[in-house]
């Protein structure tokens, strides 16, 4: 199984150069404006960072680089909110979790108008992922799911799983990443929701891994919930740099149950959940 597990890795993700080293510079913390953030996500255009604030019942919306708060929405219709993503069109998915539903909306700016909802088969949503092929997949924590939805409609699910979170794209535009938390386990998918790799426990020492993003190169960046860590996975599966002592703490580098994890280029945004703020760090990728 190990070998099966090695093996997918190396065909599916590129490869990672034995020397190759990251490295990670705390750059600075969000204002205490919110609680208990979990995944966040850029904007298409990358001029507003929205985060799931579930103790807020809102998208919180920053500035990305200062980590000011600029503005917010849904206050008055949703429940403790865990996920966003947005789909090629601009539009965003938020995962309603407490009222069972994932909401639909168009975005402006900052103006987000709710124009429909997904609620079939899923209690619970706490991962939402608009996948380029037009399928909608949810991650049904209390329903230990992941459905696909197309077009509205559900078309697929993948049954087993155990309070499942996050949900992400994989390196090759088509496979999904899948945060099994329940399970301390992070699986590759097809899109058609067979199983094709599985990072353990044992080999990563996860304890209720949350959230995920890759870097371009398709290393995987996780934040280990109970661990109180960020640790990075090379797209051969080998385990890299890793960001936390594993105890918890406030200050650089130090993060109590840490969930939220955004990436684009060498900019890295973490939800420190446990600590009520978001923290920027500033990467250094190898050439």
């Amino acid at each position: 199984m190990r070998s099966h597990i090695v093996a997918a890795l190396l065909s599916s993700l590129v490869a990672w150069p034995l020397h190759a080293e990251i490295s990670a510079r705390f750059v600075h913390a969000s204002k205490p404006i919110l609680s208990n953030p979990h995944d966040l996500k850029l904007t298409p255009d990358g001029h507003y960072l929205f985060v799931s604030d579930v103790g807020n019942d809102r998208i919180a919306i920053l500035d990305p680089e200062s980590l000011d708060l600029i503005d917010a929405f849904g206050e008055d219709h949703q429940s403790g909110t865990h996920d966003i993503d947005f789909d090629v069109m601009g539009r965003a998915y938020v995962a309603d979790t407490h009222n069972n539903r994932v909401i639909i909306y168009s975005v402006s700016g900052t103006n987000a108008s709710q124009i429909g909802e997904l609620t079939t088969g899923i209690r619970g949503p706490e991962g939402v992922l608009a996948h380029p092929n037009g399928r909608i997949y949810v991650a049904g924590a209390w329903s230990n799911n992941l459905v696909a939805f197309e077009n509205g409609v559900m078309v697929d699910e993948l049954r087993g799983l155990s309070s499942p979170h996050d949900i992400e794209l994989a390196a090759d535009g088509s496979d999904i990443w899948l945060a099994d938390a329940g399970n301390d386990r992070i699986l590759m998918l097809t899109a058609d929701l067979e199983v094709k790799a599985e990072l353990t426990r044992e080999s990563y020492d996860f304890d209720g891994v949350r959230y995920v993003d890759l870097l371009a190169d398709g290393s995987l960046i996780a934040a280990d919930k109970n661990n109180h860590q960020i640790k990075f996975i090379a797209p051969d599966g080998r385990s890299g740099l890793v960001l936390g002592d594993g105890r918890p703490g406030r200050g650089p580098n130090k993060f109590r149950t840490p969930e939220g994890v955004e990436v684009r280029g060498t900019d890295l945004w973490l939800s420190d959940s446990g600590n009520d703020r978001i923290v920027r760090y500033r990467l250094t990728l190898p050439p």
